[in-house]
């Protein structure tokens, strides 16, 4: 069962101190520049409407909607900055045809965060996220950027995005190790239709105490029932953030037959409870222990509002059995393999051993 919350049940995130809501804004919708964003008067009204409800995490990037939506979250900030979090990344290139303008190395690192915190009109970001993992940069450099960053005032505290587990799990030891700044978040796709970062993810964030954020806990918007099997002929999707947000979600490899199947259940659920399915599908991120806070995506004041109404929702045992039965993924090797009983009788004979949460 889940208890019903508000965006001023504020909840620390992973082993730091800071309080943040628990359910985070995302600002990625904050602007037109790819063709299905929010115009700046709506993206403002949704804004206010966050705080006004005491909700104080926000979540932005450097290149979301080519950086307008840093300048719009700067100015929005305007006269309350100090009574937010606001979380931004870096990674992602200004410049396509400048080799050194993305990535995690420290130039791109350091250029990224000067522009970001001109953009958002501040001298200092409350969280900054290695954006994605890029194959190339030692671990080494980017943790040493980190904590310079940190030790210079631009930064409070660092996370990291779209990593693998093993990865994040030996730059944290090694954080700890040298008495740098650890991280304290962990941002990935979670939702009903994306599950398999509950095989090592998720436990990782938990035993290493970073916070988990997911994005896209609507899958791409599939989960909120508004597609049908006639919306697969798109195929693929393109490889583009820009477009439309069908095409995005094909891309995304959330609209599949397999995602729509998911959508029936939770618009199943969704009937029950009178809710929506939006929020069934938001509110079941928030019964991991692990989550700290899902981002939503609201692109008009409707959305928000049928987005926090998650905070809303209790769902009953047989309902989530329900929502988590139609949306299993295999748990893979080593986990199936060591919870199959003849594993466990090898290792414990007739003793029952109980596991550690």
């Amino acid at each position: 069962m889940s208890n019903t919350l508000s965006l001023k049940s504020y909840r620390l995130l992973g082993r730091s101190g800071l309080r943040v809501s628990p359910i985070a804004l995302g600002a990625m919708t904050f602007g037109t520049d790819w063709g299905w964003g929010s115009d700046e008067a709506e993206s403002r009204r949704i804004f206010d409407a966050y705080l006004d409800r005491g909700g104080n995490f926000v979540d932005t990037a450097n290149q979301y909607t080519n950086g307008t939506s840093e300048r719009f979250v700067g100015a929005f900030a305007k006269g309350r900055r100090d009574r937010l979090a606001i979380a931004t990344k870096y990674t992602l290139t200004s410049d396509p045809t400048d080799p050194n303008a993305g990535g995690n190395h420290r130039k791109s690192m350091v250029r990224s965060v000067e522009a970001s915190l001109a953009r958002l009109q501040t001298d200092y970001i409350d969280l900054l996220y290695l954006h994605a993992w890029d194959f190339t940069t030692h671990v080494e450099e980017i943790l040493r950027a980190l904590d310079d960053l940190v030790r210079a005032g631009k930064v409070v505290y660092v996370a990291i995005s779209d990593a693998p587990a093993w990865q994040v799990s030996r730059m944290q030891a090694i954080a700890d190790l040298r008495g740098w700044s650890p991280l304290v978040a962990l941002q990935i796709e979670y939702s009903l239709i994306e599950r398999s970062v509950e095989r090592d993810l998720i436990p990782m964030a938990r035993e290493m105490g970073l916070g988990v954020i997911p994005w896209s806990p609507l899958g791409s918007g599939v989960l909120t029932g508004k597609y049908t099997r006639a919306d697969l002929d798109i195929g693929s999707g393109a490889a583009s953030a820009a477009g439309t947000r069908k095409n995005i979600a094909a891309g995304n490899g959330s609209l599949t037959e397999r995602g729509l199947a998911i959508a029936d259940v939770v618009k199943s659920v969704a009937a029950e409870t009178g809710k929506t399915p939006s929020q069934v599908a938001i509110a079941w991120t928030l019964l991991n222990a692990a989550v700290t806070a899902p981002i939503i995506g609201a692109r008009t004041m409707a959305h928000l509002e049928d987005n926090l109404g998650a905070l809303d929702v209790v769902l009953s045992d047989d309902q989530r059995a329900r929502l988590e039965q139609a949306s299993a993924v295999d748990p893979g090797f080593p986990h199936e393999f060591l919870a199959r009983p003849l594993t466990r009788s090898v290792m414990f004979g007739e003793t029952p051993v109980p596991q550690r949460a």
